[in-house]
């Protein structure tokens, strides 16, 4: 038998509590024994501060050429901004369009143990939100236009996007066991397509996918009454695809349905590039004080051993940290950090890796 290949991994420690979220998850990623070879690279709100830019082009250009994945933690301070008001230290525009990684991808799943405000979680949580990364509303982002009295900003969907970022969804939904409450593979289509004509021509593409895939049931949901079924009906759903803005929105919905932001990962994929991080932001208030929960970015990085194709570690960690959950070894508290805090949620993903 041949050794496993050795993956170089750029990990980008972020702002707030993402240094100790990431150096949680690279405990956990060794204890698992994946054999990744970790660089740090500087990136972030306090890189912005120091030197007038949240990533260098040189960053960018090791990021893109040299590694196999990349490891991010939460990036942005309350303090660093453009003149304009808008966030100056995060990545996501230098990332995602820099890297082309055009699926947002972001498991929603409801964790053995795990509290839910919802009065009934059956027949179970676990979706998968597909949110389109490099157009929509957020291409705007840095461009509007505007004076004292209006400001604009455009919204834009094409059809080499939309078909790619959809394609992906179906593809996904292919590899996935289906919804839990009915065990169908579907793919759910989330728009505004009932006002706006950005949305109809989305839905119209949808449509035009979704004839590729027979074996895949299509739906639809107005983004209201997604928003809705999200909290109403979850079991429903197996893999949605969406809109930037859209996705951004309606995956914090799902986050709070399986206990908060600190519980969902996501991956950031492109045809020749992937990043991934939590979903949730810095959280600088807590930062370096051992409240932060890492399950978020422990879940980000068995999504990057399962894109580099080491699908038993990932499988492992994902496995850890259901029975950690399950166990009793993380609670939470009221306010989503972990009882004892994060060093002890970390070993108790580490104690439960081999059962």
């Amino acid at each position: 038998m041949g050794s496993r290949p050795q993956f170089s991994i750029a990990l980008i420690p972020g702002d707030g509590i993402g240094p100790e979220l990431v150096e949680s998850a690279v405990e956990v990623l060794r204890a698992a024994s994946a054999d990744l070879h970790f660089t740090t690279e500087d990136g972030g709100a306090g890189t912005f501060r120091r030197t007038g830019t949240a990533l260098s082009p040189e960053v960018l250009q090791r990021i893109r050429n040299t590694y196999d994945g990349v490891l991010k933690g939460p990036v942005g301070l309350p303090d660093v901004r453009h003149p304009d008001g808008t966030e100056a230290g995060v990545l996501g525009g230098i990332l995602r369009g820099g890297l082309d990684t055009y699926a947002n991808v972001r498991p929603i799943t409801l964790l053995p143990g795990a509290a839910t405000p919802l009065r009934s979680a059956e027949p179970g949580i676990d979706y998968v939100i597909v949110r389109e990364n490099t157009e929509g509303l957020y291409l705007s982002r840095g461009r509007g236009v505007g004076n004292d009295r209006a400001v604009a900003d455009q919204l834009l969907m094409t059809r080499e996007g939309t078909e790619r970022v959809v394609r992906f969804a179906f593809e996904l939904a292919r590899r996935r066991g289906g919804a839990p409450a009915d065990r169908v593979r579907r793919v759910t289509c989330v728009d505004k397509s009932n006002v706006l004509r950005s949305f109809a021509f989305f839905r119209a593409v949808f449509d035009e996918i979704a004839d590729e895939y027979p074996d895949i049931e299509r739906d639809y949901r107005y983004a209201d009454a997604a928003g809705h079924d999200l909290v109403a009906d979850p079991g429903h759903f197996d893999v949605l695809v969406m809109e930037n803005f859209l996705g951004d929105i309606l995956s914090d919905v799902g986050a709070a349905t399986v206990g908060g932001l600190g519980m969902c990962p996501s991956g950031n994929i492109g045809d020749h590039a992937a990043y991934f991080e939590p979903i949730h932001g810095s959280a600088p208030a807590i930062a370096g004080q051992d409240k932060a929960n890492p399950t978020s970015q422990i879940l980000a990085a068995a999504l990057m051993l399962e894109h580099l194709g080491d699908r038993s570690t990932a499988a492992r960690i994902k496995d850890a940290v259901a029975r950690a959950y399950r166990r009793g070894g993380i609670r939470l508290l009221p306010n989503g950090c972990p009882e004892g805090g994060t060093e002890a949620a970390t070993r108790a993903v580490i104690d439960a890796l081999d059962g």
